[in-house]
């Protein structure tokens, strides 16, 4: 593990993005998905929570299953890899992208400005139908889930759903940062998500170095010119100090 090359190449870089995972937010406590269908939730297949048409079979289950999960996550709070991400970001303006692949708004929190959220965020809602004039001339019924006092049309987590497409801009943002980085940090991530992981290869075509940041391998390990075995509450913090 080489930590000073890493430094370098961070130093010398004159754009950096970083792509983070769910390794991330577990070091803030953040449960995965399926670490979080425990209890009343454990005998439910994620297509029964996760996906729109799960989510028209049963609206009230799919909302109260998603207002736990906000409720579990309002409890946590950045780790030192947020941290040290949103700190370099002050100390450097526009040198860092930050694209993640967590809906628990950990980045933001932390203060880091701009962040690409690729699978949205679970504290935001939207329109699970194209929204009429009625939806937003009057607030939402609250209910379980909010629905529109005129249409009927039902608020939903705005996160991506098995299925769903990665929201365009998003999408299209995190790649033209891929494309202009000459440094790409893939941090807790096991690589196995696409397109998110497809935007290591698309640093590297591009003649970016890629940096992989795990404690497991992952399968974004052929593609890095470096991998450093640890946890981005322990590395990024080493990494990002200048």
């Amino acid at each position: 593990m080489n930590l000073d090359r890493v430094r370098g190449w961070v130093a010398a870089a004159g754009r950096v993005a970083v792509l983070t995972g769910a390794g991330m937010s577990q070091e803030s406590g953040v449960p995965t998905f399926r670490d979080a269908q425990t209890g009343l939730w454990a005998h439910f297949r994620p297509e029964e929570l996760a996906t729109e048409e799960g989510f028209r079979a049963d609206p009230q289950r799919v909302w109260d299953w998603y207002a736990q999960r906000r409720a579990a996550m309002a409890q946590v709070a950045p780790n030192a890899g947020h941290v040290a991400l949103a700190d370099y970001g002050r100390r450097h303006p526009g040198k860092l992208t930050v694209i993640t692949q967590n809906v628990d708004g950990l980045h933001q929190r932390a203060g880091s400005a701009g962040v690409l959220a690729l699978h949205g965020n679970i504290f935001e809602d939207r329109w699970v139908e194209p929204p009429r004039a009625c939806c937003s001339s009057r607030p939402p019924v609250e209910a379980r889930p909010p629905r529109c006092a005129v249409c009927g049309n039902l608020r939903r987590p705005a996160v991506v759903w098995f299925g769903e497409m990665l929201p365009e801009a998003a999408l299209e943002a995190a790649e033209q940062a891929a494309q202009a980085c000459q440094l790409m940090l893939v941090v807790g991530t096991s690589g196995a998500v696409y397109p998110a992981a497809g935007l290591a290869h698309v640093a590297s075509e591009a003649g970016a170095r890629v940096v992989v940041l795990n404690p497991h391998p992952s399968d974004l390990d052929s593609v890095a010119d470096e991998v450093l075995r640890g946890t981005a509450a322990t590395l990024l913090p080493k990494l990002l100090v200048d």
